[in-house]
């Protein structure tokens, strides 16, 4: 099997600039978006440094054998490590840059990140925030990231609490991103792939606008993985557009695959 890759960024209808984020590695079989924390100073350059430090993490670390940040865990397989050290590796350096001038102090990001095998037949997805990865299969959707934040923690650890008492809980309070603290825990899912299924990257700015009965509608639609991007970054514009919106696909389809990642 084989990867077939589609992504676009919009700022969206209300903020002036995009702080998003996005990177398609081809060859490495990797995507992520990266959403710069609103609200903080240098959310844009967070971001756009958490994908940049993804691109030589690969280019310079994996694709050279080049030496690593931190160690490998033997528990893992190579691509898990891959987008766990990756991502540690964007944290520490966004947080390095946070602390040089007050203009970049306290600036953060959230990201999402999947990669595939050469082969196609798995995927593991890294992310540390509410930037979230969703998988179509068989006309259903699935979302195979919890968001770190207020609500979704506490819906986690606390689901005796009433539809009330979660309305009272400050909404859009992200409790783990990159560059916050000096190390960063990175949630991590690994799965089979299956033929046919799609797999949906986005930032908030698309899963706060649409339903995931929408988003499934829009991608089972509209088969060209590119013109289902700007379908999806249409329809959230089109319900509000309040945010800026990031969407990566990637559909399994039949192939020879690619090449392994040069060691």
């Amino acid at each position: 099997m084989q990867t077939r890759f589609a992504g676009m960024t919009d700022v969206g209808l209300l903020r002036e600039h995009n702080e998003d984020s996005l990177v398609l590695m081809l060859e490495y079989g990797i995507v992520a978006v990266a959403d710069g924390m609103g609200g903080h100073r240098s959310g844009d350059v967070a971001s756009q440094l958490a994908v940049s430090t993804l691109t030589d993490f690969f280019t310079v670390v994996v694709g050279r054998d080049g030496t690593w940040p931190f160690p490998a865990d033997p528990m893992l397989s190579d691509e898990e490590n891959y987008i766990v050290t990756s991502l540690r590796l964007a944290n520490r350096r966004i947080f390095d840059r946070s602390l040089r001038t007050m203009a970049d102090f306290g600036m953060g990001t959230t990201i999402v990140a999947a990669i595939f095998t050469p082969e196609a037949d798995r995927v593991s997805v890294g992310h540390v925030g509410d930037s979230r990865c969703y998988r179509i299969r068989d006309g259903e959707i699935l979302q195979m990231t919890r968001d770190h934040s207020l609500i979704s923690d506490a819906r986690h650890m606390a689901p005796w609490m009433t539809p009330e008492e979660m309305r009272q809980l400050p909404p859009n309070v992200i409790t783990r991103a990159l560059g916050i603290r000096e190390d960063v825990l990175v949630d991590l899912a690994t799965e089979p792939t299956a033929l046919g299924d799609v797999y949906l990257l986005c930032s908030d700015g698309l899963s706060g606008m649409m339903t995931d009965e929408q988003i499934l509608e829009t991608i089972t639609k509209t088969p060209d993985l590119d013109e289902a991007c700007k379908t999806l970054i249409d329809r959230a514009n089109f319900f509000g557009g309040t945010d800026n919106i990031t969407a990566i696909l990637v559909r399994i389809e039949e192939g020879p695959g690619r090449p392994p990642i040069p060691a």
